[in-house]
C-alpha cells in the first residue's frame, strides 16, 4: 500500500468512486427534501458526519500501509478512551496507561517486519502480545499492594485491551495483505451497508423485538433483512477479492451479517448497563467513535482469520 499503489489500484479507485457517488446522491436527495419543506436536521447531521468520516478513511488508505495502521490504532485508542470514561476506568491511570501502551504495542508489531521471514507485520508477536499485556494488567494490583476494588478495574482494562487493541487491531493487520485495498474497503463498506440495512428493514418490516432490554429499536425482521442484504454484498463487491470462491463469499457475508450485529449489540448492553445512550459526541449525528466502530470489532478478527485460513495474509 502506497500513494502510487492506490492511484494504480482499480479496487481503490472503484470504491472511491462509489463512495463519492453515494455522498453526492445523498446530498442532492437531502437538498431536494429540504426544498420540499421536510425537516432534514437530523438527517443532515448524520450526512455531515459521513462527509467527515469518508474522506478520513479514504485518505488514510490513500497515504499507504503505515498511515492506515497508525490511523486505525488511533481510532482504537479513541474508542478505548470513550469506553474508559463511560465505565469509570479512566480515573485509574495505572490501568488505562497500560491499555494505551498495549494498543500502541499492537500497532508497532503490525508495522514492523517479521524478524524470521522479513515480511511486513510480525504475526507471531501479534498473536502472543495479548498474553503479555493481560499479565501486565494483572500485575498492577500486586505492584500497588492493593486488593479492594481491583477486580473490576482489572476486568475492565482486560476487556478494553482485547476489544480495542487486539480484536479491532486485526483490521490494521489486514493492511499487510497483498489484497489490502479489497479486504479493508470491503469490510468497512459492507459493515456500514449491514447497519443501514438493519435500520431500513426494521423501519419497514419490524414487528418483533430482537432484544428489547438491550436495544429496544432493533427487530427480528430488521436483523434478518440485514443478514439477507449482507449475504448478497460479497457477490456485488466480488471485484474486491476475485480470488475468493463460493465458500469464502458465503463466509464473508455471514461474518458481516452476524458479526456486525453482534458487535453492535455487545456495545449496546454495555451502554444500557451503565445508563448512557452514546459513548460520545465527537462525530456529528453518529455519537462517539465507539458508536461507529462497534460493528467492526467482531467482524475484523473473524474476516481476518477466514482470509488467513484460505489464502494467507502475505
Amino acid at each position: 500500500m502506497s500513494i502510487r499503489a492506490a492511484l494504480e489500484s482499480p479496487i481503490f479507485l472503484t470504491y472511491a468512486g462509489i463512495i463519492v457517488g453515494v455522498l453526492v446522491v445523498a446530498g442532492a436527495t437531502i437538498g431536494l427534501m429540504r426544498l420540499a419543506g421536510k425537516n432534514v436536521h437530523s438527517i443532515w447531521r448524520t450526512y455531515f458526519g459521513w462527509l467527515i468520516m469518508a474522506p478520513l478513511v479514504l485518505g488514510a488508505l490513500f497515504l499507504g500501509r503505515e498511515a492506515t495502521i497508525i490511523g486505525l490504532a488511533l481510532i482504537g485508542i479513541a474508542g478505548f478512551n470513550e469506553f474508559a470514561r463511560a465505565t469509570g476506568l479512566y480515573d485509574d491511570w495505572w490501568m488505562t496507561g497500560t491499555v494505551y501502551l498495549g494498543i500502541l504495542a499492537m500497532a508497532l508489531v503490525t508495522l514492523v517486519d517479521d524478524p524470521r521471514h522479513a515480511e511486513p507485520g510480525w504475526y507471531g508477536m501479534f498473536m502472543v502480545l495479548p498474553a503479555f499485556t493481560v499479565a501486565a494488567i494483572l500485575l498492577i494490583p500486586i505492584l500497588r499492594n492493593r486488593t479492594k476494588g481491583q477486580l473490576q478495574g482489572v476486568a475492565l482494562a482486560i476487556l478494553g485491551f482485547v476489544y480495542f487493541g487486539w480484536m479491532f487491531g486485526h483490521l490494521g493487520f489486514l493492511a499487510n495483505a497483498p489484497h489490502a485495498y479489497g479486504y479493508l474497503l470491503y469490510v468497512i463498506f459492507a459493515v456500514e451497508i449491514n447497519d443501514i440495512a438493519a435500520f431500513v428493514c426494521g423501519k419497514l418490516f419490524g414487528r418483533h423485538k430482537l432484544r428489547a432490554t438491550i436495544s429496544p429499536n432493533k427487530t427480528v425482521e430488521g436483523s434478518l433483512g440485514a443478514l439477507a442484504v449482507s449475504m448478497t454484498v460479497p457477490w456485488a463487491l466480488h471485484f474486491s477479492f476475485p480470488h475468493f470462491g463460493t465458500l469464502e463469499l458465503v463466509l464473508s457475508g455471514l461474518i458481516v451479517g452476524i458479526g456486525g450485529q453482534a458487535g453492535d449489540l455487545a456495545i449496546s448492553f454495555i451502554k444500557r448497563d451503565i445508563g448512557i445512550k452514546d459513548m460520545g459526541a465527537v462525530v456529528p449525528g453518529h455519537g462517539g467513535i465507539l458508536d461507529r466502530i462497534d460493528s467492526l470489532i467482531f467482524v475484523a478478527p473473524l474476516f481476518f482469520h477466514m482470509v488467513r485460513w484460505f489464502h494467507g495474509i502475505r
